[in-house]
């Protein structure tokens, strides 16, 4: 692949071994590799270059992860590049820290080299689905799932379902970016925004109320799908 062609990613590592290990594999895919190993050059790169993905460890010297992610999303020209989160740490709470930042995705270490690959595909194509598709059509339609933006109406393989304001946005949300992971947080601040008097638990029960109304089976959901010990997701279609 011609280097003006390859696709440039930003690979933010302390640890020399495993940047070596991304690079290899990022290279066979066809990525042109920008690596730094520390948190503060981290963030004076993405500032200063455009990149199509980063990858980013959290543990990091100078600056950690969490904060790197969170100044990109703040400004820059890479606010929408897709951030992949590489932690040692698999506790809940990191998690959730690292999704609430701005990263797209995590992955625990050590992880293997055919899970990387495939979150790093999922990522960019999820990524050209929503550059392609930057402001929601009216119509969003996928798989039993079709959703009428304007009328506010939703249809299940071809049946209509009534639903509440809440149950139709948090739904709306979550099959517009298919795969995305949501925090519970991050609902309650998209769907419940000027509402101060619900909690995470206002989230699971609207969770269940659209799961009994789409799905086939509510306990064993193919559509609105749970990411354990971090929120929701709505199935990826790819």
């Amino acid at each position: 692949m011609a280097e003006s062609a390859r696709r440039a990613v930003l690979v933010v590592e302390d640890d020399a071994g495993i940047r070596e290990l991304l690079r290899l594999h990022l290279d066979l895919a066809g990525f042109a590799i920008d690596e730094v190993g520390d948190g503060r050059q981290a963030l004076e790169r993405a500032r200063a270059t455009l990149f199509d993905l980063i990858l980013l460890d959290v543990m990091l010297p100078g600056l950690d992860g969490v904060s790197v992610c969170r100044a990109v999303r703040s400004t820059g020209q890479n606010v929408n590049t897709p951030i992949l989160m590489l932690t040692a740490r698999d506790g809940e709470s990191d998690k959730v820290l690292g999704l609430e930042s701005g990263a797209d995705d995590y992955l625990t270490k050590p992880f293997g080299v055919r899970e990387l690959m495939a979150r790093i595909g999922a990522l960019m194509r999820r990524h050209v689905r929503q550059t392609v598709e930057q402001t929601p059509p009216t119509m969003l339609q996928t798989g039993d799932l079709s959703l009428d933006r304007e009328r506010r109406q939703a249809t299940v393989r071809g049946e209509r379902v009534e639903l509440t304001k809440q149950e139709f946005d948090l739904l709306y949300l979550v099959a517009s970016r298919p795969g995305a992971v949501f925090t519970r947080a991050a609902l309650l601040e998209e769907v419940w925004s000027d509402d101060t008097y619900v909690t995470d638990r206002t989230v699971d029960t609207v969770i269940s109320r659209l799961r009994r109304k789409i799905e086939r089976d509510p306990q064993d959901p193919e559509m609105l799908l749970t990411a354990w010990g971090v929120g929701y997701k709505f199935a990826d279609r790819d």
